[in-house]
């Protein structure tokens, strides 16, 4: 019987593209190795087997120690497009473990990312947002971004850049102007922030209302988010389809109306209503929001008179809350409504 002979030949290679990975302990270093060859190709795989190791968090360790980060920064310079959209997809992938973010941090990647933000390559331009608002989720991150200097940029790039990037920036300020708003609202952030509640992405309104609550802590915020007419957009959103649009427009206004001037701006766009209504909502963040603005509206002695109508309203959300703080929330609405000045 004939047998079918075998070749002395190795296989062909499928997938070009993809750098052969050596085993034990030396394959990180020649990666890395590689990723400073002059040849294209050669980084290119590099690069690619990169991006499938830094899935694994001991590789993530061991990418750092060995010096990886100082070969990515180098490639963020790169002249070729896929070298550039690669080093940022293993940097991104490297920012979702928190020994990934750490090492970036202290690498200052923050900086070195920054000079890719007018890059012509939209997915280049996608993940190094990406990466920013994972590292502005610690607040060592968040304190990078502001030091760099960089929350103006952001803010410009929130109305220049469209879809996914938008909400990705968004992001990235709402979790550094908790830290500190000054800067942004030094750069028209209130003005921007209030296109992108009107746009016809329930995820960017969302966005946009949730980075006003940051801006609105400090006073100067909650000054310009009165001065720049936002507070009837508010108003309007918190009758808004969606349960994160209403609960962030509330906790917007719940911020913005601790000023005389915002409370009066609420009463005038006629809050009280679409407030009282956000009560029955089954979502808790809603109701929440919902209460905490009608307190801060209670402080005015129209808005008391208003309220004192529906005490009984507030009551019954007491007693039907199974969390703590939605109950002190109540107490404390019910406490003030029925406060005499």
């Amino acid at each position: 019987m004939a047998q079918a002979p075998i070749s002395t030949h190795l296989p062909p290679d499928t997938k070009p593209t993809k750098a052969s990975i050596a085993y034990g302990h030396r394959a990180l270093p020649k990666l890395n190795e590689e990723l400073r060859s002059e040849d294209l190709t050669t980084r290119q795989k590099a690069l690619m087997a990169l991006c499938d190791l830094m899935h694994d968090p001991e590789y993530v360790y061991q990418a750092i120690d060995i010096g990886c980060l100082e070969s990515l920064k180098a490639l963020l310079k790169d002249i070729n497009d896929l070298v550039r959209i690669k080093a940022t997809e293993v940097l991104y992938i490297m920012a979702i473990h928190t020994m990934g973010r750490d090492g970036l941090l202290k690498h200052d990647i923050i900086r070195a990312l920054s000079f890719l933000l007018n890059d012509a390559n939209p997915i280049c331009r996608e993940n190094l947002h990406k990466v920013y608002k994972l590292l502005a989720l610690l607040p060592s991150g968040a304190q990078g971004i502001l030091n760099s200097g960089l929350i103006p940029s952001l803010v410009w790039k929130l109305q220049k850049e469209q879809g996914a990037i938008q909400e990705l920036i968004l992001d990235t300020l709402a979790s550094c102007l908790r830290v500190d708003a000054t800067e942004a609202l030094g750069s028209r952030v209130v003005p921007f922030l209030k296109q992108q509640l009107l746009s016809g992405s329930h995820s960017i309104r969302a966005k946009a209302a949730c980075t006003l609550m940051a801006v609105s802590i400090p006073w100067q915020g909650k000054k310009q988010v009165w001065q720049y007419g936002v507070i009837p957009i508010l108003v309007q959103l918190l009758k808004d389809d969606v349960d994160e649009v209403q609960a962030n427009a509330a906790g917007a206004l719940m911020f913005a109306t601790v000023t005389t001037e915002g409370k009066y701006a609420a009463l005038e766009a006629e809050a009280i209503s679409p407030l009282l209504d956000l009560l029955c909502s089954p979502t808790n963040k809603v109701r929440l929001n919902a209460t905490k603005a009608l307190t801060m509206l209670a402080e005015a002695p129209e808005g008391r008179r208003a309220l004192q109508s529906h005490v009984h309203t507030f009551r019954a959300l007491e007693k039907e809350a199974s969390e703590a703080t939605m109950r002190r929330v109540a107490q404390i609405a019910i406490r003030v409504i029925e406060g005499k000045p």
